[in-house]
């Protein structure tokens, strides 16, 4: 498959998949959601845009967290916490911030072509699988060589937003490959699922999960806290 069939194919799958969320079933569990950092495991907590960030993911995912954990460390690496439950302001906030970049980048460009462009990897509020408590946004830091690992779009923390995103770009180097293979599959052993266009980000529980587990229904909703 070429780089441009692939794109081409994510583009297609991820225009399916909106028009599916809202005709999927919500059967809500009601899990609580709880704090990472509670639960004592060997995390890097990336700093949050929002104060007093708790880190707050659904119970069931405490466990999972756990497990990959426990893993990465035998390999002498740390789990990163990105992101995880997003209230609606804190989604909106991200999007601004977005828009802000997007602007300076490309002053001819009229409102409605910002907003498609800063939709091509965020979404609005309400509409954000963060804000059901069941995404997870993660990269991996390597103690033997001090730093975050090479995910092929990423400078440490810091991730350039673009098609090599997409987690099975052809055009990323060997090693960006064999570490989102790594970061991929330690996530889908746990039962999650990796977003379609953003190698980081995995979800469970929510109507995201159910549509590419062809589930009859997301057992996770949105929580407004």
């Amino acid at each position: 498959m070429t780089t441009k069939q692939y794109c081409e194919k994510v583009h297609e799958q991820d225009h399916l998949n909106k028009l599916l969320i809202p005709t999927m079933p919500i059967r809500e569990n009601y899990s609580s959601l709880m704090s990472l950092k509670d639960a004592g495991f060997n995390l890097i907590y990336e700093p949050s845009i929002m104060k007093e960030y708790k880190y707050l993911v659904r119970q069931e995912i405490i466990g999972k967290i756990g497990r990959i954990s426990r893993i990465l460390a035998k390999q002498d690496k740390i789990l990163i916490i990105r992101s995880v439950w997003r209230s609606f302001k804190h989604q909106r906030t991200i999007w601004d911030n977005r828009v802000v970049v997007l602007k300076k980048e490309y002053p001819d460009k009229s409102v409605s072509e910002i907003n498609k462009i800063t939709a091509s990897f965020i979404a609005p509020e309400g509409k954000s699988m963060h804000a059901t408590g069941g995404a997870v946004d993660a990269l991996i830091f390597d103690q033997k060589t001090q730093k975050i690992m090479d995910f092929g779009t990423n400078d440490g923390l810091i991730i350039n937003l673009n098609e090599q995103c997409y987690p099975y770009h052809p055009e990323i180097s060997d090693i960006a490959k064999k570490n989102r293979k790594l970061l991929i599959h330690l996530f889908e052993s746990e039962g999650f699922v990796v977003d379609i266009k953003e190698y980081w980000h995995f979800d469970y529980g929510n109507v995201i999960w159910a549509i590419e587990k062809k589930k009859k229904n997301a057992i996770y909703g949105i929580v407004k806290v």
